[in-house]
């Protein structure tokens, strides 16, 4: 007598069906939640500021230097933060007015760039040495291989930018970074009690720079600028 395999051969074929289903499902569920935390991750980086300058946290407990947005004493601060732009086209440098160190405290962006002014004030008692520096912190599409940070300290400037990739020297006009995340990394000493200095930081994406194309368009940048203070007596 002749047997018949066709109902066991449909439930085979319906328990697989059921099986890459079940699976699919779980693949889609373990991307969602990947996706869901590289966003989540993303969103905490980028949306605390592209500019960002703080105190080192290891100096709190005995501190002379703080950070103050208008220059005074009676607001001082440990962490300040620049006002965002949502979006940023490349300019040139001779686009930005020339007087951007005096225009006003805290931030005053302008067309296409960011331009942030604050103190660093020493509100203590001790002559302590301070060292600062700016760090690329996040950066999305190698924007930092076109941007500029112009930094000027009680008046006087200095361009930074990466060096130019064909040539490996410094972009014309410009002092190269301290490193691949490291914008610069600076010495002040024997700062004064009462004693301020005043930064203004600007920060922008160069037309000129050789690296300025398509590839980096939506892309995104963050830098934090640090202050650490060094007491005379440890060094």
């Amino acid at each position: 007598m002749k047997k018949n395999y066709t109902v066991s051969i449909e439930a085979n074929k319906i328990y697989k069906q059921k099986l890459i289903a079940k699976i699919a499902k779980i693949m889609f569920l373990l991307f969602l939640v990947v996706f869901t935390i590289f966003y989540f991750l993303v969103y905490v980086l980028y949306s605390n500021g592209n500019f960002v300058v703080s105190l080192d946290k290891n100096i709190y407990n005995n501190k002379n230097i703080f950070l103050s947005e208008d220059g005074s004493f009676e607001n001082m601060k440990l962490e300040l933060k620049a006002e965002t732009l949502d979006y940023m086209d490349n300019i040139s440098i001779n686009w930005i007015n020339q007087e951007v160190d005096n225009e006003a405290n805290g931030s005053h962006n302008g067309t296409n760039y960011i331009a942030y002014t604050f103190y660093v004030v020493n509100g203590g008692s001790e002559v302590v040495n301070y060292w600062y520096q700016i760090a690329i912190t996040g950066t999305i599409k190698n924007v930092d291989e076109a941007i500029r940070v112009m930094v000027f300290r009680n008046g006087e400037k200095a361009v930074y930018a990466k060096k130019n990739k064909t040539t490996a020297l410094a972009e014309a006009g410009t002092e190269t970074f301290y490193s691949d995340d490291l914008v610069l990394v600076k010495p002040v000493e024997k700062f004064e009690p009462g004693e301020k200095d005043k930064f203004t930081i600007v920060i922008w994406l160069e037309g000129d720079d050789p690296e300025c194309l398509d590839d980096i368009i939506g892309g995104e940048l963050k830098l934090q600028m640090d202050i650490s203070e060094e007491h005379l007596n440890d060094v």
